[in-house]
């Protein structure tokens, strides 16, 4: 339920309207972003909200039942605010989304809330991106509980995992990078395939902060499941965690953590039903 106060409503109610759309975005690392569709910049509740990027939101629906309601808004890219290199970074992920309505000629109107959410998938072209909204209702469409695996359905380090991952992670420097999306580091004497599956984080240089996760580790060259959006340089500093498969000899040869691992091997598969070995 909507809650508006009696002079906005009576705005709202009335032939001449000045009211525009604000949104709100604060990301996981805490900072806080504000854009409007006015065509000048409104500052409400502590927040600047930019119109130099423009927004094109797509049509909000609400439902009486429990569906989910999703939108998009198309925006421009903005080299202050909003960067490709960001969004490719993942720095925008999961952020929180509150969009809101107010009189730009009141403030003191207060705003209806339209509708509060997290950014979903994010798509770029050259000059924009769109992004999907996903409404509160979301986490509905989620699988609730466990189901039988033969692998492990834990996150490797959660509490459930039990394994300390900085016992399992490593920090050096680049030796050689080809490309965006590989580099070497010839210190490293760890066996083929230690990290595929792990993280690596930059400490240091362009792509400092960002984070990818690890396709490839062959004779200490490192293949990324994306390019950085920033270019590699020798002598950036990363650290790197090892990966986990999520299969039982795994768990005891690499992270000697059977006891913990959680998934089924041993129980009858859909093979064996049908195989009539049951």
């Amino acid at each position: 339920m909507r809650t508006v106060s009696a002079a906005l409503q009576a705005h709202l109610e009335g032939a001449l309207l000045t009211v525009c759309t604000l949104w709100r975005v604060t990301r996981v690392d805490g900072q806080i972003f504000g854009f409007t569709d006015h065509d000048r910049d409104v500052t409400y509740d502590g927040v600047t909200y930019l119109a130099a990027t423009g927004s094109i939101p797509s049509n909000i629906k609400t439902a009486a039942q429990l569906s989910v309601d999703n939108l998009e808004v198309q925006s421009m890219l903005s080299g202050s605010t909003l960067t490709e290199a960001d969004i490719y970074a993942g720095v925008w992920d999961f952020a929180e989304v509150l969009i809101q309505v107010v009189n730009y000629n009141d403030l003191t109107m207060g705003a209806m809330i339209l509708r509060k959410g997290w950014l979903g998938n994010i798509k770029t072209g050259r000059y924009n991106f769109i992004a999907e909204l996903r409404g509160m209702m979301q986490p509905l469409q989620q699988t609730i509980g466990r189901i039988y695996t033969a692998s492990c359905d834990a996150a490797l380090g959660d509490a459930r995992c039990g394994v300390v991952l900085g016992n399992f992670t490593v920090t050096g420097n680049v030796t050689a990078a080809p490309s965006a999306r590989a580099f070497t580091d010839s210190a490293r004497a760890e066996s083929n395939g230690y990290f595929e599956g792990g993280l690596v984080t930059w400490v240091t240089g362009a792509n400092v902060g960002y984070r990818m996760e690890v396709k490839n580790f062959t004779d200490g060259t490192v293949t990324m499941q994306q390019a950085m959006p920033n270019t590699i340089v020798i002598g950036d500093e990363y650290s790197m965690s090892a990966g986990c498969d999520k299969i039982r000899s795994t768990c005891i040869a690499k992270f000697d953590n059977i006891v913990n691992f959680r998934g089924f091997p041993d129980l009858p598969g859909r093979d064996a039903m049908l195989s009539g070995r049951l």
